[in-house]
């Protein structure tokens, strides 16, 4: 079995993967902590021949992980964020200090789309762009809706935006103060994702493919006015093309890899933008 593992700010998500026939057998997640332990909600590494991580973590954590892991399996790969990879050139004037997981995502969303934009919906939603040809522009980030929500400080942390809501009732007026709290964030932060991928679109002359994952990318979906997919595994993916292991990752195959809807055209695209700066 392989181990991935994507080590956050909030959460660490991991899955099991058959190393033979490709297939996820098991995927789970726990709170980040200062160490990461196997126990009940942590596979057992016995069946666990590879271990591939990327982590945004604290280098504590992640030499602490690392450490253990290497004393039970065989093989560790821990993701890099570098100037280059597998046709990509980092946009970052430090490399280096491009998140690995934004890093993972714009590479495994380039060798499926070619030019994209990734929108990561975690505890910050981030927002990268790839154009056509491999360059990384760099990218954006923002509070992602738990922490706008808890910097208003008015006790609605814990009521969560339900995903299976729809656009047009989460972008009205809230008639209660945990309703106007969810519906202004949901605004703010669809808002400024189809701006922003607007923006950019219209200053680099392209329309790209556009791309969603992280806890809230399935409800931050449902504001999204362009075509786009929801990849779940996106940072996985990033971590198979960046160690392919399995027979079908060296074929260039990415588990759970969505279909890419073609982009409206450019010209559509600085229509609606044109239009809203008249508002």
């Amino acid at each position: 079995m392989i181990l991935d593992l994507d080590i956050g700010n909030t959460l660490s998500k991991w899955r099991l993967k058959d190393t033979v026939s490709s297939e996820i057998r098991s995927r789970g997640a726990v709170w980040t902590r200062e160490e990461w332990r196997p126990g009940s909600d942590i596979p057992d590494l016995d069946v666990v021949e590879a271990v591939r991580i990327s982590s945004v973590a604290r280098q504590t954590v992640l030499r602490e992980t690392v450490g253990l892991l290497r004393r039970q399996v065989g093989a560790v790969y821990v993701a890099r964020s570098t100037a280059e990879a597998l046709g990509v050139t980092n946009g970052y004037e430090d490399p280096g200090r491009l998140g690995v997981d934004r890093w993972m995502g714009a590479l495994a969303s380039y060798q499926l789309a070619g030019g994209c934009c990734s929108v990561d919906c975690g505890s910050a939603i981030t927002i990268d762009f790839v154009l056509p040809g491999g360059r990384h522009l760099g990218g954006y980030i923002l509070p992602g809706l738990r922490l706008m929500k808890e910097s208003l400080q008015l006790g609605t942390r814990n009521v969560a935006i339900d995903p299976d809501s729809e656009a047009d009732e989460l972008l009205a007026p809230g008639k209660n103060t945990v309703e106007a709290v969810n519906h202004g964030i949901y605004m703010a932060a669809v808002s400024a994702v189809n701006r922003i991928y607007s923006e950019v679109c219209d200053r680099e002359g392209v329309a790209l493919p556009l791309l969603l994952t992280g806890g809230d990318a399935r409800v931050v979906s449902r504001g999204i006015r362009v075509p786009h997919a929801v990849w779940p595994d996106m940072v996985y993916g990033g971590l198979e093309a960046c160690f392919p292991l399995t027979v079908a990752e060296r074929a260039g195959r990415m588990s759970g890899a969505p279909r890419v809807p073609a982009p409206v055209a450019l010209e559509k695209i600085r229509a609606g933008l044109a239009f809203s700066t008249l508002l």
